[in-house]
């Protein structure tokens, strides 16, 4: 069990459910119709199934890139990060194997759930949309390192976790609440992105050597490190950008800033890569980077909720 964990790398999950936060929180704060309620437009059910579905898929991220790097020879002697399962033979490739399969099978179950959840037997079309969004999901999960046109080793690992998520997980989970796009939500949902990929730039980062040696052809290996910290400067302070741009297109009030508290951690990352010239030492920051995009999107939701729509409380409440 202790490998099995260690191969799901935890330090990544409070990442991947940034944007469910956000988006779901964005609902509840939000009524699509006047008389409607936040709690009529707000599931449980739903946030409950949207937090397993896209746990589902960063865990079965990390089994197919376990299995993948390790079986192309990409973990090796050379690996600056933590050795991997299958790369120190605590888990033998047969079966990551089968649990890359099971957890396919686990997380479309899950998604199957949350997309009857939102629309029930009506919406075909919607349920059907869905249904293949979250099939390419997991193949798109499985296919960044496994397989022989792999496109995590032709640079392509960015565009998909920027979509996924951030654009897919913030925008697509609000749509199952409120059956609309809101365009101001964009700006939030672009900014996870960025900081979920700043997260994969750090790895490939710390990676760019051995990757190269591999072949592993990401970004980081494609321009170089220095120029990757440039690109990593570009994610985060736009992430912070929008942020901000989202707070005030939303008339958010002096009292609503308190996801400011995040730009704290953020800004102390920022200085750490800047001096950084040992792409080992970047391992810590791996974790503080998504720590602090999970604080930032708890923060952003707790200020949506609580000070943006006063009824949502005693909605919540019942009424009372």
């Amino acid at each position: 069990m202790k490998h099995w964990i260690e191969a799901a790398r935890l330090r990544t999950l409070p990442l991947s459910v940034s944007g469910i936060i956000v988006g779901s929180m964005y609902a509840l704060a939000h009524p699509t119709d006047e008389i409607l309620t936040p709690t009529e437009v707000f599931n449980w059910r739903l946030f409950g199934f949207a937090i397993l579905t896209t746990l589902g898929l960063q865990i079965l991220s990390n089994f197919a890139n376990d299995y993948g790097d390790g079986m192309k020879g990409t973990d090796n002697e050379d690996r600056v990060g933590p050795k991997r399962t299958i790369q120190s033979g605590v888990i033998t490739p047969a079966a990551m194997k089968r649990a890359i399969i099971i957890t396919s099978f686990l997380t479309l179950l899950s998604a199957i759930a949350l997309i009857y959840y939102a629309f029930g037997d009506t919406n075909i079309y919607y349920s059907v949309f869905y249904l293949i969004l979250g099939i390419l999901a997991i193949l798109s999960a499985i296919r960044y390192t496994v397989g022989n046109t792999a496109y995590g080793y032709r640079g392509y690992g960015d565009l998909f976790v920027f979509i996924f998520f951030g654009l897919v997980s913030t925008l697509g989970v609000n749509f199952l609440y409120s059956k609309q796009i809101d365009f101001e939500l964009v700006l939030p949902a672009m900014a996870i992105g960025f900081l979920s990929v700043g997260v994969l730039n750090l790895n490939n980062m710390r990676d760019e050597v051995s990757d190269k040696k591999s072949g592993k052809n990401t970004i980081v290996v494609k321009i170089g490190g220095e120029k990757a910290k440039n690109y990593h400067y570009f994610l985060i302070v736009s992430a912070m950008v929008l942020i901000m741009g989202f707070a005030l297109i939303s008339n958010f009030k002096f009292d609503q800033y308190l996801f400011l508290l995040a730009y704290i951690p953020l800004t102390n990352h920022l200085i750490t890569v800047s001096k950084n010239k040992v792409p080992k030492d970047l391992d810590p920051e791996l974790k503080k980077l998504a720590l602090s995009t999970f604080l930032l999107s708890v923060l952003l939701s707790l200020c949506m909720i609580y000070f943006f729509s006063d009824i949502v409380v005693n909605a919540l409440l019942g009424g009372r």
